[in-house]
């Protein structure tokens, strides 16, 4: 029984992980059944956030590398540099999708756990500790809406750098000429400063999910 249990659990957390759209409450539910708090849930999410957001900024940092690349190659070599640049936003386009996913994963997590939390706070018999509870919540929703933000900011920063090297794949596509590389080159700047700002609001947000694990976490031992 406690193999087919055990079984189930792997089951319900490989398809919790495939979720990217966002994780039911249902799944949510299935997985508490089986032993995995929705506390755990929410910093296992949280890590899971933080390391798509470790990938992704690596990623549009060697897509920017690719760009750069393609504004100093020759006539002979537009063409492997402009499949070279087309593969690079899209892994980049797919990593953001990534990213949005497991940060709705985050929320929804997150909802339910405070949804929770909230609803329990009314059973306790003792003023004192309901007020403990209380403040509890009230310090990890604090410490979870500055998390959020930190995300949200970070994901909002992709949209600009993913159309820019939209717009230069499909112009590239088009114009494989000394004149489509002298175009390119007048926005190297510009997407080198968005994609600057990008990394630096991603590394701002790891950051931010470090320390929301590192807390949960100390309050989970405490």
């Amino acid at each position: 029984m406690r193999r087919s249990a055990t079984a189930c659990l792997g089951l319900v957390l490989l398809l919790g992980g495939a979720c990217l759209s966002g994780c039911s409450s249902a799944t949510i539910a299935l997985k508490e059944q089986f032993g995995y708090a929705k506390r755990e849930q929410l910093v296992t999410a949280v890590t899971d956030a933080r390391d798509s957001q470790e990938a992704a900024k690596k990623q549009f940092a060697s897509a920017l590398d690719q760009f750069i690349a393609v504004t100093g190659a020759k006539g002979s070599e537009l063409e492997t540099k402009y499949r070279q640049l087309n593969s690079a936003y899209d892994k980049s386009k797919s990593k953001a999708e990534s990213v949005r996913g497991e940060i709705k994963n985050v929320d929804n997590v997150a909802q339910a756990l405070f949804k929770e939390w909230r609803g329990e706070l009314s059973q306790y018999q003792n003023a004192g500790l309901r007020a403990s509870s209380e403040k509890q919540l009230a310090d990890t929703q604090a410490l979870y809406d500055r998390l959020l933000t930190s995300m949200k900011q970070a994901e909002s920063k992709m949209d600009p750098v993913l159309a820019a090297f939209h717009d230069q794949v499909l112009f590239l596509k088009h114009n494989l000429n000394a004149q489509a590389i002298a175009g390119l080159q007048s926005n190297v700047a510009q997407i080198q400063s968005d994609v600057t700002t990008l990394v630096r609001e991603m590394e701002a947000s790891i950051a931010e999910s470090n320390r929301f694990i590192e807390q949960m976490q100390d309050k989970a031992a405490g």
